[in-house]
């Protein structure tokens, strides 16, 4: 039996018309409009492409979206000084400033100088440290995708064994945080391994929900899973295909043809966990201009 499709292009659409309501009641009741500040140095492409997206989405949806666009050579007090006036604006409650930065910069200064009460993409040790604790002002927008992503396809996580791929601060840590919270939509127990983990098919294949967010092109193969495995693909890679338009192909960390064959579940790449990321960016800037004016 082919595998449900977890899909992430149609629950984002359908949180984003809730979100939508939720915007234009906030405009109504309270003359609150929630505000994005994004901040991008330099001209990577994936990464403009990233913005442009996040942009159309507030759009979309009636959030105030301003971006900042700076030149490679921008010095990092210059990115700081930008940062400390988004901070003041009371029209920002969200600010992101988008990854990677030029090498001359110091990330990890960089996102500390963001207000935590702002910091809509949690990457702040303020709220890392919320999540880690469970008492989040924000959570993590990939991570807290995938988890809706889960909940709203019909799958419990409560009492499963939930196994994540990957161990970075982005997705592979607060992930697991997330989902052995004693919380609902939470509940779990959860297995972290990585492409260091020895016998890795071991973990794999006994877990109820796996997670893959190994960076890896189509790491974890059909033989990996089990029949009763529904399977979270984070990762996206372009790998060379000179069949394909552009000369590329865009794959997930997981082989997508043999996995779907065994697994009761998986999500595609793209149109899986993709969609997912920016409609909970939309999420955490309508919760941080909610904060900000005091509504529950």
């Amino acid at each position: 039996m082919a595998a449900m499709i977890l899909d992430g292009n149609k629950i984002s659409h359908e949180m984003r018309l809730e979100m939508k309501l939720e915007v234009e009641e906030l405009k109504a009741q309270h003359e609150l409009i929630p505000g994005l500040g994004v901040v991008m140095v330099g001209d990577d492409p994936a990464s403009g492409v990233y913005v442009r997206n996040k942009e159309k989405a507030c759009q979309s949806i009636g959030i105030y979206s301003r971006e900042h666009k700076l030149p490679g050579e921008t010095s990092q007090e210059e990115l700081l000084k930008l940062i400390s006036s988004l901070n003041e604006d009371p029209k920002i409650q969200g600010i992101l400033v988008q990854l990677p930065l030029p090498s001359h910069m110091d990330e990890s200064r960089v996102i500390l100088h963001i207000d935590p009460r702002k910091d809509v993409d949690c990457f702040h040790p303020v709220n890392v440290g919320k999540v880690m604790i469970g008492e989040p002002a924000f959570l993590p927008c990939t991570p807290h995708g995938v988890q809706q992503l889960i909940l709203r396809s019909g799958i419990e996580i409560s009492r499963k064994h939930v196994v994540v791929v990957g161990r970075s601060n982005i997705v592979g840590k607060p992930m697991a945080m997330i989902l052995v919270q004693k919380k609902e939509g939470a509940n779990a127990t959860v297995t972290i391994c990585h492409t260091g983990t020895t016998d890795i098919a071991r973990y794999t294949k006994g877990a109820d929900i796996l997670i893959v967010a190994a960076g890896r092109p189509e790491f974890i193969t059909g033989d990996m899973v089990s029949e009763e495995t529904m399977v979270v693909d984070v990762g996206i890679n372009r790998v060379v295909d000179p069949k394909a338009k552009g000369g590329y192909r865009l794959v997930g960390d997981v082989h997508y043809e043999s996995v779907s064959l065994k697994a009761s579940a998986i999500s595609p790449v793209p149109g899986g966990v993709g969609p997912m990321t920016i409609t909970m960016l939309l999420h955490n800037t309508i919760k941080a201009a909610k904060m900000s004016a005091g509504i529950e």
